[in-house]
């Protein structure tokens, strides 16, 4: 079905608001018209692009909730957490973070996204990763998104240790996981 513009625009500013991490592809397929179409709509309605919506949901939601680290320096974009069970972070892999002869993501970009989730998922001021035992199950390579997924698996109140389990995935397919084994600085 055909929309007017207006209604196009309409339609997508009540999209946008019930979902702030549709892509401008996805936006596009839904109205039936190009990503070229769908930038100009939200440039003429002054709606930012996803990167810029997921970082105001992000500091919206977690600055007040975040303890352990600045929300800025999470590796990747917090879309989801509660304190000591579970979080998720999105990190969209650019050209600054791929090797320039083959575009594979560099590990450590990968890994410090995965830390740095489960850093931020530590209910305390003070949180440090003691040890982690990793494992890349495959490369993850220029322009596609890393959704990494934290749960709490156990806290240990005497030993003032959290573990945290973090599974990386690309377009559902499981890239990387890593046991997490972290210090606190309180019981909490």
């Amino acid at each position: 079905m055909r929309r007017t513009k207006k209604e196009r625009q309409q339609l997508l500013i009540s999209t946008i608001n019930d979902n702030p991490f549709i892509t401008d592809e996805e936006l596009a397929e839904k109205f039936q018209v190009s990503v070229q179409t769908i930038r100009l709509d939200r440039l003429e309605l002054s709606i930012p692009e996803l990167r810029e919506r997921i970082k105001t949901v992000a500091e919206k939601r977690f600055d007040d909730e975040v303890r352990s680290l600045p929300i800025e320096e999470v590796i990747g974009e917090i879309i989801d957490i509660e304190l000591d069970q579970s979080a998720i972070s999105i990190f969209d892999v650019k050209e600054e973070h791929v090797f320039q002869r083959n575009k594979i993501a560099r590990g450590h970009h990968v890994f410090a996204q995965a830390n740095s989730l489960a850093v931020a998922l530590i209910n305390d001021e003070l949180a440090l990763t003691a040890k982690a035992n990793i494992h890349f199950n495959r490369s993850v390579k220029l322009n596609e998104r890393v959704i990494a997924k934290a749960r709490v698996i156990k806290i240990d109140e005497n030993a003032l240790r959290t573990y945290v389990e973090v599974t990386s995935f690309v377009n559902n397919e499981l890239v990387f996981t890593g046991n997490f084994e972290m210090y606190r600085s309180k019981n909490h």
